[in-house]
C-alpha cells in the first residue's frame, strides 16, 4: 500500500491537480447522497434536517481532517436503528407532563448529547490508536450485526413503504406486523413505494450508458415526486419530508442533562463502538479499491470521525462515519483525493439552502424504498450462504449474533457472537493463557528474511497485538509466519493476513504463511480456520 499522508500540502496540490474530477465526483455523490440522508433521518426518528447537517459536516469537514484519501462521510443505515433506539428511550425518560412535540424535542436534544459524548470518546481512541481494534472483532460477528442492522432497516421501513404505523415497539414485533402491514396498506404510498423499488432493483442492468450515469436514487426522486403530486400527498403533508424554510432553523443544540443515565451511557458505548468499527472497516475495504492503493491513518480516521460527530450533534446532525456505497460510487465517479467529499457536501448545502421546496415534495415511500434496498443488501440470503461456506461454526456465530441483536439490542448481540466465538474455540483446544496473549517469536534468519514463530494459538481475540507486532516489520523484505506449534488459527486471523500479504507484496516484499500441513482445516474455504 502506498502509506501517503494527508497533508496540507498534498490537499494544495490535490486541490489544483484534480479539482476538475473531484468536483464531478462531488456533486455525482451529492445525488446519490441527498436522498439517502433525508430517508436515513427520518428512520432514525429524527427531523430529516439532521441527516442533512451530518452530511454537510462529513463533507466540508471530514475532508480535511480524516485518514482516508477516498471515503464519503455522513450519515449511514448501519447507525440508524441505534439512534432510533436512544430516541424511544429518552422519550420514555421524559417529564410527566410535556405534549408530544415537546417529548419529542426532548428525546431529540438528549439523543445530540449522546452523539457529542461519542465523538469526545472516538477522539480518546484515536490518541490511544485503538486504530488496530478493528481487527479484534470476529467477521461472523461483524457481519452477523451488519445483518441483524439490516433486517432492523427492512423491517421498520416496510411499514413506511405500505403507509402505515405498526403498533408494536420490540423488534420481533414489528417483524411480526409486516403481514398486517401489507392488508391494510393505503394503495397510493404502496404504489410509489413499488415503483421505486423496481427502480433500484432495475438499475443497474440498464446498459444504456447515458441513463446508467443517472444515480438510481436521483431516478427514484424524479418519478416519485410527480407521482406524489398525482395522488395528491401534499394534502396529508405526513407523507412527504418536513424541513425548515430556514436552513438555520434546523439547528437544534443537545440537552446534556441525562448523560450520566445508564441508558445514555449504555447508548455512548453503542454509538462509539459501532460508529468506530464501520468506519475503520469501510476505510480499510476503500483502501483496497483505491486505484493508487493508497492506505488510510486508522487512528486519525477514529480523531477526525470523532471532531465531526461532536460538531454534527451540536448542530443537531446525525452520526457520522465512512459510508461504504457512497465510498464506493465515489471511486467510481473518478474521484481522486478527499477534495471530492468535501466538494458533495458543498453541494448539499447547496441543495437544502436553495432547494428547499423540491426537498419537500420527496415522498417518504421514496426514501423507504431506498433504505429497504440498504437492509436487503446488508442481510441478503447469500450472506448467509458465504458464511456456511467458510464454516458451519460461522453460521451458528452469524445467526446467534442476529438473533440475540434483534431478541435484546446490539450490545448485546455483538457480546454474545464474541463469546459463542470464544467457546468454540475453547472447545477445539485453544489454550486459555493464548486467549488475548499472542506469544510470538521473530528472528531475523538472514538479511532480508525475518520468521515469525507463532506459539499456541492465533484468535481473532489476541489478533491485535499479534497484529501489531506484525506491522512493525520493515517493508521489502521476505516474511515467513509459522504456524507449526499452533492448535488452532481461526478464519478471521487467516481472513486478516491475506490481506497483509496483499498489502505487504505490492510494496515489493513476500509473505509467507507456512507450518500448517498438520492443521486440519474446518471447511473448504480458503481462509478457513485450521485446527491441530
Amino acid at each position: 500500500m502506498n502509506n501517503q499522508k494527508i497533508s496540507i500540502s498534498y490537499l494544495n496540490n490535490s486541490l489544483k491537480t484534480h479539482w476538475r474530477s473531484d468536483l464531478s465526483a462531488g456533486f455525482m455523490i451529492s445525488l446519490i447522497a441527498l436522498p439517502l440522508c433525508l430517508g436515513i433521518a427520518i428512520a432514525s426518528g429524527l427531523p430529516p434536517m439532521a441527516g442533512i447537517i451530518a452530511g454537510i459536516v462529513g463533507g466540508l469537514f471530514l475532508s480535511l481532517t480524516g485518514g482516508s484519501h477516498l471515503t464519503i462521510n455522513g450519515p449511514a443505515a448501519g447507525l440508524a436503528v441505534i439512534v432510533l433506539t436512544s430516541v424511544e428511550g429518552f422519550k420514555l425518560m421524559a417529564p410527566v407532563g410535556l405534549t408530544p412535540e415537546q417529548i419529542e424535542h426532548f428525546a431529540y436534544q438528549n439523543t445530540l448529547a449522546v452523539g457529542f459524548v461519542c465523538g469526545l470518546l472516538q477522539i480518546l481512541f484515536g490518541f490511544a490508536k485503538a486504530g488496530i481494534l478493528s481487527s479484534f472483532f470476529p467477521s461472523s460477528v461483524v457481519h452477523g450485526m451488519l445483518a441483524a442492522i439490516g433486517i432492523m432497516i427492512f423491517s421498520k421501513q416496510f411499514h413506511v413503504a405500505m403507509g402505515v404505523k405498526p403498533e408494536a415497539n420490540d423488534m420481533l414485533g414489528v417483524i411480526a406486523a409486516i403481514p398486517s402491514s401489507v392488508i391494510h396498506m393505503n394503495p397510493h404510498i404502496a404504489i410509489i413505494s413499488f415503483v421505486s423499488l423496481i427502480i433500484l432493483i432495475g438499475h443497474p442492468y440498464i446498459k444504456n450508458k447515458y441513463i446508467k450515469r443517472i444515480p438510481a436514487p436521483l431516478v427514484v426522486i424524479l418519478i416519485a415526486i410527480p407521482l406524489g403530486r398525482y395522488y395528491n400527498l401534499e394534502a396529508e403533508t405526513k407523507y412527504l419530508v418536513t424541513i425548515p424554510a430556514h436552513f438555520l432553523d434546523g439547528i437544534i443544540l443537545p440537552d446534556f442533562s441525562n448523560i450520566l443515565t445508564p441508558f445514555a451511557i449504555q447508548m455512548v458505548i453503542t454509538y462509539a463502538l459501532v460508529a468506530s468499527l464501520e468506519s475503520l472497516l469501510t476505510s480499510a475495504a476503500i483502501d483496497r479499491l483505491d486505484p493508487e492503493k493508497r492506505s488510510s491513518d486508522f487512528n486519525r480516521e477514529l480523531f477526525s470521525k470523532g471532531g465531526g460527530n461532536i460538531l454534527s450533534s451540536f448542530l443537531g446532525g446525525l452520526p457520522i462515519i465512512a459510508e461504504v456505497v457512497r465510498s464506493s460510487a465515489n471511486i467510481n465517479s473518478g474521484a481522486k483525493s478527499p477534495w471530492a467529499n468535501f466538494y458533495h457536501g458543498l453541494f448539499l448545502l447547496i441543495f437544502v439552502v436553495f432547494l428547499g421546496g423540491i426537498i419537500h415534495q420527496i415522498p417518504l415511500s421514496a426514501l423507504a424504498a431506498m433504505l429497504m434496498v440498504t437492509g436487503y443488501k446488508l442481510a441478503s440470503p447469500q450472506s448467509f450462504i458465504q458464511t456456511y461456506r467458510i464454516g458451519k461454526e460461522q453460521l451458528g456465530i452469524f445467526v446467534s449474533t442476529i438473533v440475540f441483536t434483534l431478541a435484546v439490542d446490539l450490545l448485546v448481540g455483538i457480546a454474545a457472537g464474541v463469546l459463542i466465538k470464544l467457546l468454540i474455540h475453547i472447545f477445539n483446544g485453544l489454550p486459555i493463557k493464548s486467549i488475548f496473549k499472542p506469544f510470538l517469536t521473530i528472528n531475523k534468519t538472514d538479511e532480508d528474511t525475518y520468521r515469525v514463530e507463532v506459539m499456541y494459538s492465533a484468535v481473532f481475540s489476541n489478533f491485535s497485538g499479534f497484529k501489531k507486532q506484525i506491522m512493525e516489520l520493515p517493508r521489502g523484505k521476505h516474511i515467513e509466519i509459522n504456524f507449526e506449534n499452533t492448535i488452532l488459527v481461526d478464519h478471521s486471523v487467516m481472513k486478516n493476513l491475506q490481506e497483509i500479504k496483499i498489502s505487504y507484496e505490492e510494496s515489493g516484499g513476500s509473505f509467507k504463511l507456512i507450518g500448517l500441513e498438520n492443521h486440519k482445516s474446518l471447511s473448504k474455504y480458503k481462509t478457513s480456520g485450521r485446527k491441530k
